[in-house]
């Protein structure tokens, strides 16, 4: 998934700096927001733009970091940093997105907000992924997409709205022309096939959804 011009985009939630993430991160310029910049030097990346109101960022990130040209914004603002890095982004040029720091962290409202953000983006045209470097979250929108995810992964599709004939390939459960109704658990808890290099295959005739996905997680994926 890349654009001709695409972006990282660092927020401040975990980020894991694994091979797969470092590998999809590679030629992308890079928008940090706020106290997501810590997440620079792992990832081996150098933002061109700090973006913020700062309230995230101590004295020693902001020596650390002190050439990095900044975007400060007041801390009674109408966006977050993360929208902002993201405005600031498209007004370069962005027309792809790997946000990391996204999912998880201690405020949910921030995790689900950036879910919806991240399908928002992805309704207007542009490939989007976020992640944390140990799970990802891939918009689903209408018509057909392949989502690259290694063999023996975990994942599930959260469905945002009713799903319209839902078909999933390639994975151990696959499901053909299925209607799916939001907060149904029927495509929870899946898995890429063993031997399955092409991805997982999804086709999608009405809805609004995203596959949420662990590359490499192990163990048991029966639910609760």
């Amino acid at each position: 998934m890349q654009g001709d011009t695409p972006f990282l985009i660092l927020l401040g939630g975990a980020v894991v700096p694994t091979p797969r993430l470092i590998a999809q991160i590679a030629g992308h310029r890079v928008i940090a927001a706020d106290g997501g910049i810590r997440h620079a030097t792992p990832l081996g990346v150098r933002p061109e733009l700090w973006v913020g109101d700062f309230d995230s960022s101590d004295d020693a990130l902001a020596r650390d970091w002190a050439e990095i040209p900044r975007q400060s914004h007041p801390q009674d603002k109408d966006m977050t940093d993360g929208e902002l890095a993201i405005e600031a982004a498209l007004a370069r040029g962005a027309d792809a997105f790997v946000i990391a720091g996204a999912l998880g962290g201690a405020r949910s409202d921030h995790a689900v907000h950036n879910l919806l953000h991240g399908i928002s983006l992805h309704a207007g045209g542009l490939p989007v992924m976020m992640t944390s470097g140990t799970e990802e979250a891939w918009p689903l929108m209408t018509g057909e997409q392949t989502v690259m995810l290694p063999a023996g992964t975990l994942f599930s599709v959260l469905a945002f709205s009713d799903l319209a004939a839902l078909t999933l390939r390639g994975v151990d459960w696959p499901l053909t022309d299925r209607d799916v109704t939001m907060g149904q658990s029927l495509t929870l808890s899946n898995r890429v096939a063993a031997g399955n290099g092409a991805g997982v295959g999804v086709t999608l005739r009405s809805g609004t959804a995203v596959l949420l996905a662990r590359p490499g997680a192990e163990g048991d994926i029966a639910g609760a």
